[in-house]
């Protein structure tokens, strides 16, 4: 199998000149190109009226080596590489017949699914324990607080089936580094619970919420179908560590029902929002360390705007879709302010999983129609930042960050003046310092709803000055790269605090808490994830971790690793 990179044709190319492309490129007549799979295709934007598709293309022809020999300075075209998955181990048939301990997969989002799954297909029969609820009685709850303004706090955008990917824009790309094609393995497994066919190959692959509904049910029910179990409505409470010095052995889990649980092998697939848990953790001495993360708002336009500005005259067209952007702006005082999970189409969300507290994060469905764009638009933080001691260097403590989180998200909440409400501001009043009286041509997407107010009101600021400062000075800087990013009837919805988990559980080599031998933290909440897509690839990874300590396999896990380490996109 060969593989062409960079061939290059038109937007508006007819479906059947890919294959003339093809052979041209290898110099061969069409009888010997035996078959050919579209693996990538992008598009190159930067001439607006005149966009191309870049493809990466795998052909199977008759004589590879002849093709390969007569294209040898072809520095586009090589011998494509094996992306099949291939597993650490398998355990045999009679592997718990001796009242073995099953692994634990603590949390049920992305990491915890791929955790889950791969545990399952190496037959180790792993014990899920979720907190909230399963994706369709999930989604009603959700629905509560968007429409009634009723939060469950066990059962919202954050914790359930799914996790927090369920309520986004379900992007399946990510930075990390991935020299074993694992994020392969994860688009297959979608697409085999039910995504289209297309995320296998377009650039920046999605699902959308309705749909990824029905996909986290089918990759429930294949755990299940091969030996898994998944519990719903299950809060760990406490784990049960054997101590010996400065040291531990994992021993099980206490459920909120008082159940104990033995094991020695947990996967603990947090949220970054598992604020009890995380606190819980500390209290029984496991490793920790605060790390960065970014806070902000939510930033809505037309999406027709966005279109214009990114595509021009081919604003519309389907193969393009609606119109992402990705923007970094360093400010003057030393800040970085940066787009943040930017959901085209799409509407801002209440995301919030604790009472008198306003979160907010953004959504889209598949067909990304709705009619506005919206991104947060967020400034990077140190531990040094949200210390809570008052001191000017040292160590920070881990819950820090959350209690800074917390102080935000409540002052959000006072702003909204309550039920939930977000304060929200036009950007040419932000821009002003005066106070939003009533809205433009955008209209916030955001339920339960709006209030009105200015957001960086001496005494009631809604974020750290600093970083409003920072946000002040980059919407300008932006509308130089997107036209009319700073239109005065755009619309600014606070506050944006849960781009990525405020700490690090942090893991030796083979991926066990540093001082809790058995204890796996993995993805998001554990600080090692942003997004669905780097979330189920360190899933995999962590699964495979538990499989070589369980089947006595020797070796390390080459972990990915890649900016969304720290944030999610």
């Amino acid at each position: 199998m060969l593989r062409i990179t960079e061939l290059r044709l038109p937007l508006d190319h007819p479906q059947d000149a890919l294959r003339p492309a093809v052979l041209g490129r290898l110099g061969i007549a069409d009888a010997d190109l035996l078959s050919l799979n579209v693996f990538r295709r992008a598009y190159d934007a930067r001439k607006k009226s005149a966009i191309v598709l870049i493809y990466t293309v795998d052909c199977e022809v008759r004589d590879e080596a002849a093709v390969l020999q007569a294209r040898q300075g072809d520095s586009h075209l090589k011998p494509a590489p094996d992306t099949r998955y291939k597993f650490v181990g398998h355990a045999p048939a009679d592997f718990f017949a001796t009242e073995r301990p099953r692994p634990l997969v603590v949390g049920f989002g992305p990491c915890g699914i791929f955790a889950a799954l791969v545990l399952a297909q190496m037959g180790l029969r792993p014990i899920v324990l979720e907190r909230g609820k399963e994706v369709r009685q999930r989604t009603q709850d959700t629905w509560g607080l968007w429409r009634r303004g009723v939060l469950n706090p066990e059962s919202n955008v954050q914790f359930g089936e799914g996790g927090a990917g369920t309520f986004s824009d379900g992007k399946l790309w990510s930075q990390i580094s991935d020299p074993r094609f694992l994020t392969r393995k994860v688009l297959l497994e979608f697409v085999k619970a039910g995504a289209p066919d297309e995320i296998l190959f377009v650039s920046k692959p999605h699902i959308g919420t309705f749909r990824l509904v029905g996909v986290v049910e089918k990759m429930r029910a294949d755990i299940v179908a091969l030996g898994g179990e998944i519990r719903f409505g299950q809060q760990v409470t406490d784990v049960l560590i054997e101590r010996a010095g400065d040291a531990g052995q994992m021993r099980g889990v206490t459920l909120a029902s008082g159940e104990q649980l033995r094991a020695d092998h947990v996967v603990l697939a947090l949220g970054h929002s598992a604020r009890d848990t995380f606190t819980m953790l500390h209290e029984r001495g496991v490793y920790m360390e605060a790390k960065p993360f970014s806070i902000g708002f939510r930033i809505e336009h037309p999406q027709g705007v966005i279109d214009r500005a990114r595509f021009g005259p081919n604003a519309g067209n389907p193969v393009l879709g609606a119109a992402d952007y990705k923007l970094v702006h360093h400010a003057r005082n030393g800040r970085s302010v940066y787009s943040f999970c930017m959901c085209p189409g799409g509407t801002v969300v209440a995301a919030t999983s604790e009472p008198e507290r306003v979160v907010t994060n953004g959504m889209s469905q598949y067909s990304r129609n709705e009619r506005n764009a919206n991104a947060g638009i967020v400034v990077g933080i140190s531990p040094q930042d949200y210390r809570q001691d008052g001191a000017s260097e040292g160590p920070v403590s881990p819950l820090d960050g959350m209690k800074f989180q917390r102080f935000w998200e409540s002052r959000a909440y006072e702003l909204g003046e309550g039920g939930y409400q977000a304060p929200g501001q036009l950007v040419g009043d932000f821009l002003k310092k005066q106070r939003s009286a009533m809205l433009g041509k955008v209209l916030p997407s955001y339920k339960p709803g709006v209030t009105l107010t200015e957001l960086s009101q001496p005494g009631r600021e809604s974020l750290p000055t600093y970083a409003l400062e920072a946000i002040r000075e980059a919407i300008p800087a932006f509308e130089r790269q997107i036209a009319g990013f700073s239109m005065p009837d755009a619309v600014l919805t606070g506050v944006e605090t849960r781009t990525s988990s405020p700490l690090r559980i942090t893991r030796n080599r083979q991926s066990q808490s540093l001082n809790v031998r058995g204890l796996y933290p993995a993805g998001e909440g554990a600080g090692y994830a942003g997004g669905i897509m780097s979330a189920g690839v360190d899933g995999i990874e962590v699964a495979e971790a538990v499989a070589r300590a369980m089947l006595g396999i020797a070796g390390d896990t080459p972990h990915a690793v890649g900016p969304s380490i720290v944030q999610a996109i």
